[in-house]
């Protein structure tokens, strides 16, 4: 099977993903209520697209494509809203966050989909394992040459997005010390990490890709767990290393800090990617993971290190005047919240489990978080 074509889509559009924990009301333990919930969809208006994941205690929704972060925003409300509505009448609650804290894996109900079971039969427990749950951001890119060059030059921010986003502090009952202890799973996976240096798409198609197809390992992209790949079929980037917030808000203001980062190194005035700034990839990715926004960047360039903190912002203030061409000011005045005052919603869970004392007390305060700002 060939390589899918690249489908050139409208530049900087964007699109999100969410993959969402579906938890009991009596014990915030996880619920396998996700079959059950989409069975209570069908036939109704939903405001996007809701669907199984790996397991049964998981419900992906997704949007439409869309150029400004307003309109991003407001779908991901409407959806919110949908979805808390439709899991209400099933007793079951909907929240964010990368790991549920305390539940087993070992519990966790395979979704009878082909590929979910083809998955399980392969990787073995792992796929229950699986149950984490980040955020998938889509950028639009006009050509497939394009979507190559901006998965090689968004390396050296891919931290920013793993700091900005975590919230898996919790895993198995535990304080692992991680910020996102998600990504951890992903690690095991055979086919995780980063993608080849390679800017032509004929060259990625017709050397790369086919030679991997005929080994036998790979017959779709779906099969690379990269941190960042290229998606033909709809003509996007994928960026995949974030952690599911614990609010659409934060979700919406995520994809367009993307957004205008892409629009910023379309213009090319960074050095091209070389493959010697992948030397300090995988460090300053587990410095993101394991201390968040308190992590210490390696310049890939440079070889300088500075506070992760303190590159996001100084990116941020980069940003403003292609956060101003595309309309998202207000998304980027959060993050700058997040960083200078609020912390992310890894720094949250903590405060919560502090306060309330047990796990169960952290999934109820995801969960009204979740729920909060509610139209109807």
């Amino acid at each position: 099977m060939a390589l899918t074509a690249f489908n050139a889509s409208e530049a900087l559009t964007m699109g999100v993903e969410l993959e969402l924990q579906l938890v009991n009301w009596t014990d915030f333990d996880l619920s396998g209520s996700a079959s059950d919930i989409l069975h209570l969809l069908e036939g109704k208006k939903f405001p996007g697209e809701a669907k199984l994941e790996i397991t049964e205690s998981m419900i992906e929704i997704a949007t439409n494509v869309h150029r400004h972060h307003d309109e991003l925003l407001g779908q991901l409300r409407s959806i919110r809203d949908a979805l808390v509505i439709a899991s209400d009448r099933l007793n079951v609650a909907v929240c964010g966050g990368g790991t549920h804290p305390f539940q087993r894996w070992s519990d966790q109900r395979i979704s009878d989909k082909p590929r979910f079971i083809q998955l399980s039969g392969l990787y073995g427990y792992l796929a229950k394992q699986f149950t984490v749950f980040g955020q998938h951001i889509h950028i639009g890119c006009a050509s497939a040459d394009e979507t190559l060059y901006l998965l090689h030059a968004m390396n050296r921010y891919l931290p920013h997005f793993i700091a900005l986003s975590a919230s898996s502090p919790f895993f198995q009952g535990v304080d692992t010390r991680f910020d996102s202890a998600r990504l951890n799973s992903v690690f095991a996976f055979p086919l995780s990490g980063r993608a080849p240096l390679i800017f032509d798409w004929h060259e990625f198609e017709h050397d790369y890709f086919a030679k991997m197809e005929k080994t036998g390992v790979v017959k779709s992209m779906k099969d690379f767990y990269w941190d960042i790949r290229p998606q033909p079929e709809y003509g996007t980037i994928e960026l995949r290393v974030c952690d599911t917030p614990l609010t659409v808000e934060r979700a919406a203001a995520l994809a367009a800090y993307l957004q205008a980062l892409c629009r910023m190194l379309l213009q090319r005035a960074e050095a091209a990617p070389v493959e010697d700034d992948y030397l300090v990839y995988n460090y300053n990715r587990f410095q993101a993971c394991r201390f968040g926004l308190e992590g210490v960047l390696v310049h890939p360039k440079s070889n300088q290190s500075v506070l992760l903190r303190d590159d996001i912002v100084a990116t941020l203030e980069r940003l403003a005047p292609h956060a101003t061409a595309l309309g998202s000011e207000a998304a980027l005045a959060e993050l700058h919240r997040e960083v200078t005052s609020e912390g992310n919603h890894a720094s949250f869970l903590r405060r919560q489990f502090t306060e309330a004392g047990s796990v169960q007390g952290m999934v109820d305060a995801a969960v009204t978080l979740f729920r909060k700002g509610r139209t109807k």
